[in-house]
């Protein structure tokens, strides 16, 4: 009943169809304990313009930077009012944003490890959805790594028809690692038991995207996405 009900709630906002793919993950043990009671998620990805991603070469263009930056709010936009909806259903839900807005506090707090309370990568991996590449995207058998991800947690046992993924498929493809102007990866294949920091320097990559925003695009911002052009998987 709660699964049939979330999956209609959730289809009710996800138009057109084709451009988006969901899951549902059990999330039991898995996260902080600031959010017991809610073991289940959501991962919702969207599809990026394949236009504007091949119009990326050997640097980031604004176009692709506006894409992004809109691609996040329409998803933060769809997962507040999915997650509206379930807590009207009686389904208790946490809507949790694309690219997460953070206080300077918090901002102290993520800045020594660059990671989130609550990693959306993690989510659509029980979910089911994809795995994780040599570069640290996201990689979907639809989409491949071009998407952006969101994430919803809710407090009832949802079945996911899915099984979670624990290995990448990325084999020996390398052109992600050959391509990455922040020579920020080893090369190494993810799996659950492999920790980002092993195969992904993400200070590296970051670095990287600071220098592209303020050199190339004279913006105060951090983009790259080069690897995510690149990748073979969801390219038309």
């Amino acid at each position: 009943m709660i699964t049939a009900i979330t999956h209609e709630i959730v289809k009710h906002h996800l138009a057109p169809m084709g451009e988006y793919i969901y899951g549902f993950a059990n999330l039991t043990g898995l996260l902080d304990n600031k959010f017991n009671g809610y073991s289940y998620g959501i991962s919702i990805a969207r599809k990026l313009d394949d236009k504007i991603i091949d119009g990326i070469k050997d640097a980031p263009t604004l176009e692709y930077f506006h894409h992004y930056d809109e691609i996040n709010k329409q998803l933060q936009a769809i997962s507040e009012q999915i997650a509206t909806d379930l807590n009207q259903a009686g389904i208790g839900a946490l809507a949790i944003m694309p690219t997460i807005p953070i206080s300077s506090t918090e901002f102290d707090e993520y800045l020594p490890t660059l990671r989130y309370e609550i990693s959306h990568k993690m989510v659509a991996t029980r979910a089911g959805l994809g795995w994780i590449g040599k570069t640290d995207l996201f990689i979907s058998t639809n989409f491949g790594a071009r998407l952006r991800l969101t994430s919803i947690l809710i407090n009832k046992e949802i079945k996911s028809e899915l099984k979670p993924i624990d290995k990448s498929k990325c084999g020996k493809c390398t052109i992600c690692v050959e391509k990455c102007p922040a020579q920020a990866a080893t090369g190494q294949l993810w799996d659950i038991d492999t920790d980002r920091d092993v195969f992904f320097d993400a200070f590296k990559c970051r670095e990287k995207c600071s220098e592209f925003g303020r050199t190339l695009l004279k913006i105060d911002k951090r983009i790259c996405g080069i690897c995510v052009a690149v990748c073979p998987i969801g390219q038309s």
